[in-house]
C-alpha cells in the first residue's frame, strides 16, 4: 500500500467520532499496513483512522520499544498521576505544545485479526495511546491546551491559513 494522505485541520473527519470497526479482513490489514507507512514517512509514533479519512476506531503506533495496530480501544484504567509533555500532531504539522495527560495507561481493544490485546504503558505510550484515542473521538491535542497556549496555537493556525506567516517548522516525530 502506498503512503495516505494525512488530513489536516478544518477536514471534518477530525471532529467527527469514529465509528467501531467491524470487520477484521484483509481490507483493514491493508489499511492498517498503509497506516503504518503513512506514520514512519511522516514521520510520526501514532496515527489514527481518521487523520487518514477512515473514520473508523483504529489506530498504529510505534514508540520505538514497542509497535502495534489497536482497533476499538477502551481505556481499562488512567493513573491518577500525571506527566506534561510537549506534543504535535501529524493533522496539525508544525504546532509543539505542552499537554498534560495520565502517566501510565491500560487499553483494551483488537488487533487486526480480530483477537482481542490489552497493552499497558507509561511515559510516551501512555501519551500515544491517549492521543491517538483522543483522535477517535473527534477531539484534538489542541483542545487540550490551557487557555493561553490554545489562543497561541489558535493565532498560529489563523496566521499560517491568512498567508500572514510560514507554516511551522516540524521537529521530530509528532504524534
Amino acid at each position: 500500500m502506498a503512503v495516505l494522505a494525512i488530513r489536516t485541520l478544518g477536514d471534518p473527519v477530525l471532529r467527527t467520532p469514529a465509528e467501531p470497526v467491524a470487520s477484521f479482513d484483509a481490507d483493514l490489514r491493508r489499511l492498517v499496513s498503509g497506516m503504518f507507512e503513512t506514520m514512519e514517512a511522516a514521520p510520526g509514533v501514532g496515527l489514527a483512522a481518521p487523520q487518514v479519512g477512515v473514520p473508523r476506531r483504529l489506530f498504529v503506533f510505534d514508540s520505538g520499544e514497542e509497535r502495534g495496530a489497536v482497533a476499538n480501544p477502551v481505556f481499562a484504567w488512567r493513573s491518577e498521576d500525571t506527566q506534561e509533555g510537549e506534543e504535535g500532531c501529524l493533522s496539525l504539522p508544525g504546532l509543539y505544545f505542552p499537554v498534560v495527560r495520565a502517566s501510565s495507561v491500560r487499553i483494551e481493544g483488537v488487533d487486526a485479526y480480530g483477537v482481542p490485546v490489552a497493552l499497558e504503558g507509561g511515559d510516551l505510550l501512555a501519551r500515544i495511546f491517549q492521543h491517538e484515542s483522543d483522535h477517535l473521538d473527534g477531539v484534538l491535542f489542541v483542545d487540550r491546551l490551557g487557555p493561553e497556549h490554545r489562543r497561541e496555537a489558535m493565532r498560529l493556525l489563523r496566521d499560517v491559513e491568512l498567508g500572514l506567516a510560514a507554516p511551522p517548522a516540524v521537529r521530530g516525530r509528532a504524534l
